[in-house]
């Protein structure tokens, strides 16, 4: 533990954040693992992505654009969206960390779901707020619940939906309910780092609400089905009064040349994309059916991950039994979810040996405290 200096210190409540713990990722003594911890695309980016991050290579002596603008451009035509309304960021982190920064501070409340993002919390925290949590419904967001959280003090309340870890979906009316009666000072944040994985018809992770309401911002990423996760890209779509404030704490350069480059070209590439996600739709849905029979139940899930009951006391040995078999799982713990374990959906190699080695499990496990 790091031993606190005698004068130099922090703004007060910073030392007491328990940081952000992110998916293992390596097996000690392993010369290779299959890592299912953090939901990266196991396809990788479109091919078009990694072409255009090459060719970005002979100009980085020159500072990127700092206003984004071929990126936001492309986002804005492919998503049918106004330019001039997008922000860019250092994965979507970033803008979760500036909407903290700009709209929550001391005596102000930042509102999230039980088992919501970990990044909600951290920000809040890092800009003097304070995080309240909202009690889920059988796992899935409750708006009446977010609603009866909310006080005169809320400043910004968190939505993922899909949800992570769960995986859970609420609907669009639900979603219109809340952004109705919330607060009137409040901003609702509609997380959508996992949308283009949603195949419920009707879905567009918000950003309707966001283009009619000026109080709803809508956040996405290309961490998750793009295969851009290295490189840091997020973006958010939201009123011109709140991209205004945004743009005056964001950093000038927060984009590298190779970002921007990378991801205009992965969100033009409808096709990787389209294949990405039915890749995922089959193998979830596959994985989901072996994991069942195995005595794992898992969640409906919308997103490129399963969050499996697996049980109480038997979290540890599963995850031993698989880190030495060389797959990392996820465990989560860390949002209140102590039976459970999440595991992304991986390619067909992946995903048969995951079904292979929960059905050993259980049947070791089984046998081993009978």
């Amino acid at each position: 533990m790091t031993k606190p200096h005698p004068v130099i210190k922090p703004q007060p409540g910073i030392l007491s954040i328990a940081p952000y713990v992110g998916g293992e990722s390596a097996v000690p003594g392993a010369n290779r693992a299959i890592k299912l911890s953090s939901n990266e695309n196991p396809y990788g980016p479109s091919p078009r992505a990694v072409a255009a991050y090459a060719a970005a290579a002979d100009r980085l002596a020159i500072y990127p654009d700092g206003g984004h603008a071929r990126l936001r451009a492309a986002i804005a035509e492919v998503e049918g969206l106004e330019p001039e309304r997008i922000i860019c960021g250092a994965g979507s982190d970033e803008i979760i960390s500036m909407l903290c920064q700009a709209y929550a501070g001391p005596g102000d409340e930042v509102l999230h779901t039980e088992h919501g993002f970990g990044m909600y919390r951290i920000s809040a925290l890092a800009a003097g707020a304070t995080p309240v949590e909202a009690p889920e419904k059988d796992m899935r967001t409750d708006v009446d619940a977010l609603l009866a959280a909310c006080t005169e003090r809320t400043r910004l309340i968190f939505v993922a939906n899909p949800n992570n870890p769960t995986g859970t979906l609420v609907g669009a009316d639900e979603i219109a309910r809340l952004a109705r009666l919330k607060p009137a000072r409040a901003l609702l944040v509609l997380d959508g780092a996992y949308a283009e994985y949603v195949r419920a018809p009707g879905y567009d992770a918000g950003a309707r609400l966001a283009r009619m309401r000026d109080d709803v911002v809508m956040t996405r990423t290309f961490s998750k089905i793009h295969g851009l996760a290295a490189l840091r890209i997020g973006w958010a779509y939201a009123p011109d009064h709140v991209i205004d404030a945004l743009d005056r704490i964001r950093g000038p350069f927060n984009l590298s040349t190779p970002a921007l480059e990378a991801g205009e070209a992965a969100i033009r590439d409808l096709e990787w994309r389209e294949t990405c996600a039915l890749r995922n739709e089959v193998w979830r849905d596959w994985l989901a059916k072996r994991l069942a029979a195995a005595g794992m139940p898992c969640l409906p899930s919308e997103g490129n991950f399963l969050l499996a009951h697996v049980g109480a006391g038997r979290v540890e040995r599963m995850d031993a039994f698989f880190k030495a078999r060389g797959v990392i799982l996820r465990k989560v713990a860390g949002y209140k979810l102590p039976e459970h374990i999440r595991i992304t959906v991986g390619d067909e190699e992946a995903c048969r040996l995951v079904a292979e080695l929960a059905a050993r499990f259980a049947r070791e496990d089984q046998e081993g405290s009978a």
